[in-house]
């Protein structure tokens, strides 16, 4: 922004150089329909938080577009006015990535929900990115095609919002993230250009720039249009209950099993905080007496699910498992998936809130980090329940804690520090498909050194120079590092002390 303003210009910016809410209100109100710009705090009040509730604030103002065109008018009045804007879909997401601002402008595509093109020929959607995760392949089914990646929020989750943080879910470990399952998007730049990122064809020239946009949490320029591939339903999938009596048993099952060349369509993990809960809410069959489960699920034809499971459950058998339990049809294997695809709502029967981290690590430390999760549970003196999507070493921890009593919160989100930075320690990550967002943003500034982060902004700048795409997520500044620095003992080690024993 330039250091001169006219007195004009400046007598329409508040203190911090935003525009005021009335001289933007008024600019939205002259180029879009009245309708889809709201201003009061009842209809504000539904966009003050993502799934990650433990963070709220209040827009200035939101927007609820349905057209292309309507999105690009936002940008450029947003973009002109200097005022920051943070895009949201189904407000699903779980890091705070759609946290509004109390000085930005907050825009919905929630009318954003067509299905506008399905391409047989060559396996193509082609969706708005309000459209839901699962309705893409419910209007593909008849079609003997689906859409891979399935978090356990698909049925809610919207396809803009998976693209924003490269969602997986539990069949991503044969099939891939998001990143893997698309091929092009339209979007809408910080100054209200419209630009194509990828193409229709397998390959295209140039920078990898869909790769780029895939997970940068809105950061980089607003989605109003996604292809995605899609794939033949398998002939044949079955999933095998592997029960286990011991944590580290089960975590080693999980190498083991990928060691044997054995690639499941889904390798999933519940400690038996998870299993108890999961079982009374949804009723699934998991045995209530297990300290873990697997839910291991192969899918081909016939006589590959038939090989594959025997030596699945051939392997289970050497690890130590105490029970086997092959879904012998689809209802079955379709309960078994419900169990843990409800395991985060499942948290509400056992806990007032839960705090929902998301880190990744080495399948081969999956023990080591679970028994280090036990240690900081008992260190910081609050349950713990573990799902996670083991084949892929995507943890999710569920921190449960009653928000209502003094403290708690805080005690919660140091724990949740201290998981992430012991991820680290065992060469893994922060994240894995939820994003930073907000929740995971100083731990940003432990897993990245200070030029990398430099890189990072100078990324964000060849896109939005002005810092107006969703500021203050996913990349902290180095200033803030410098704080967070501040507070703890670096000298080389992590931040929180007690993980040097781990």
């Amino acid at each position: 922004m330039s250091d001169v303003i006219s007195g004009e210009r400046a007598a329409a910016l508040d203190a911090d150089g935003a525009a005021s809410k009335a001289t933007l209100v008024a600019a939205l109100t002259a180029a879009l329909p009245h309708d889809i710009v709201l201003t009061d705090e009842e209809s504000l009040r539904p966009f003050e938080c993502d799934g990650l509730s433990a963070y709220r604030a209040l827009p200035m103002i939101a927007v609820l577009p349905a057209t292309v065109a309507q999105v690009q008018t936002v940008m450029r009045i947003c973009h002109a006015h200097d005022t920051p804007v943070v895009a949201r879909g189904a407000g699903t997401g779980l890091s705070g990535g759609a946290l509004p601002l109390e000085k930005g402008v907050l825009l919905s595509l929630a009318k954003f929900n067509r299905i506008v093109d399905i391409d047989t020929d060559n396996l193509r959607a082609t969706v708005q990115p309000g459209v839901r995760n699962l309705a893409i392949s419910e209007a593909v089914d008849h079609l003997g095609l689906y859409y891979a990646p399935d978090p356990s929020s698909q049925i809610a989750c919207s396809i803009g919002g998976n693209v924003a943080e490269n969602s997986g879910g539990v069949h991503c470990l044969k099939y891939g993230l998001t990143t893997h399952n698309i091929v092009r998007l339209e979007i809408v730049t910080v100054e209200g250009e419209r630009l194509t990122i990828g193409s229709d064809a397998l390959d295209t020239p140039g920078y990898d720039l869909l790769a780029l946009m895939t997970g940068s949490e809105g950061l980089l320029g607003v989605i109003v249009e996604i292809v995605v591939k899609l794939l033949p339903k398998p002939e044949l999938a079955r999933v095998a209950l592997i029960a286990f009596d011991d944590l580290r048993a089960a975590g080693n099952a999980v190498a083991d099993i990928i060691k044997a060349g054995i690639i499941p369509a889904g390798l999933e993990m519940l400690d038996s905080p998870a299993i108890v809960a999961t079982e009374a809410f949804v009723h699934a069959g998991y045995p209530t007496d297990a300290t873990a489960i697997l839910l291991c699920e192969v899918d081909g034809t016939t006589a590959e699910v038939d090989e594959d499971m025997a030596r699945v459950q051939a392997v289970a058998e050497a690890s130590g498992a105490t029970e086997i339990r092959v879904s012998r049809d689809d209802a079955e294997r379709a309960l078994f998936w419900a169990g843990r695809k409800a395991a985060f709502p499942a948290m509400g029967r056992i806990s007032p809130d839960y705090y929902c981290m998301d880190g990744t690590i080495p399948r081969a430390a999956l023990s080591d980090v679970l028994i280090g999760i036990a240690e900081l549970s008992e260190h910081y003196g609050q349950r713990v329940a573990n799902v996670f999507h083991a084949g892929d070493g995507n943890l999710h921890p569920l921190i449960l804690y009653d928000a209502n009593q003094p403290g708690e919160l805080e005690r919660t989100e140091a724990f949740g520090g201290a998981i992430c930075e012991l991820c680290l320690k065992h060469g893994g990550t922060i994240t894995g498909e939820h994003g930073v967002g907000v929740e995971k943003i100083d731990q940003m500034c432990v897993q990245f050194p200070t030029a990398e982060l430099q890189q990072f902004h100078a990324v964000k700048a060849a896109f939005d120079e002005k810092t107006l795409l969703n500021p203050g997520k996913a990349v902290p500044t180095l200033h803030r590092c410098a704080e967070f620095g501040a507070m703890h003992v670096h000298n080389g080690a992590l931040p929180f002390p007690e993980l040097e024993r781990l």
